[in-house]
């Protein structure tokens, strides 16, 4: 599979959490959170198809996409490319970048001790 380009990610992501939708519902839940037409919607959808990114179920008159691409693969591809080309393949640089760019709560700094200890018990 391609790399999802920003917008596919943005549908692939809506997609992921609707489980199955049609270019209407996927562009109304867009229209919430940017400024986009429903041809660009359409467009990008069925690009999205030809690259093998979104199965499309053409047996109704509205076509209605799913995902073919798995949530977790993708995210870890793509985390995978960040730290190769934006950190020198450094999962270190990374962390230490994220968590200072966003003050993590307390809760998500509980999450990061577990996982990390989890990891530690791991070896």
């Amino acid at each position: 599979m391609s790399k999802p380009t920003e917008s596919e990610l943005e549908i692939l992501s809506l997609l992921w959490e609707m489980k199955e939708a049609s270019v209407r519902q996927v562009h109304e839940r867009l229209a919430e959170i940017k400024d986009t037409g429903y041809t660009t919607t359409l467009k990008t959808m069925q690009n999205m198809h030809a690259k093998g990114m979104v199965h499309r179920n053409e047996e109704q008159r509205t076509h209605v996409y799913r995902p073919i691409t798995n949530q977790k693969e993708t995210q870890k591809s793509l985390l995978k490319n960040l730290v190769t080309t934006a950190f020198g393949g450094s999962a270190q640089k990374l962390v230490l970048q994220a968590l200072g760019a966003e003050k993590p709560s307390k809760e998500e700094l509980d999450e990061i001790r577990a996982f990390l200890d989890q990891l530690e018990n791991q070896k």
